[in-house]
């Protein structure tokens, strides 16, 4: 094995540990304040951070083609990002 691979799956596991964190907190501070911001910026940080997780799995368990994983997590990254934007942009409270 490779030894890109060891480190690739402990980059991921970084994210997602990083991404758990910044999930909680949003979520934590939306039932502090009620905000809905914060719970659109709880939902674009999990869906980033799902992805991740989701392109791994395709790639290593489900034997996807990496660019179909790869395009799979590419898509749930931007949507992650444009709620995130919206959770900026769009909301009020």
């Amino acid at each position: 094995m490779p030894l890109f691979h060891p480190t690739l799956v402990i980059a991921r596991l970084l994210v997602v540990a990083l991404g758990a964190i910044i999930i909680y907190l949003t979520f934590k501070s939306h039932r502090q304040n009620h905000s809905n911001g914060m719970l659109l910026l709880s939902i674009g940080f999990a869906l980033i951070t799902v992805g991740a997780v989701v392109e791994g799995v395709l790639f290593e368990f489900l034997a996807f083609d990496i660019f179909w994983a790869h395009t799979v997590e590419s898509i749930m990254t931007a949507s992650g990002f444009a709620v995130i934007i919206y959770s900026i942009y769009g909301t009020k409270s």
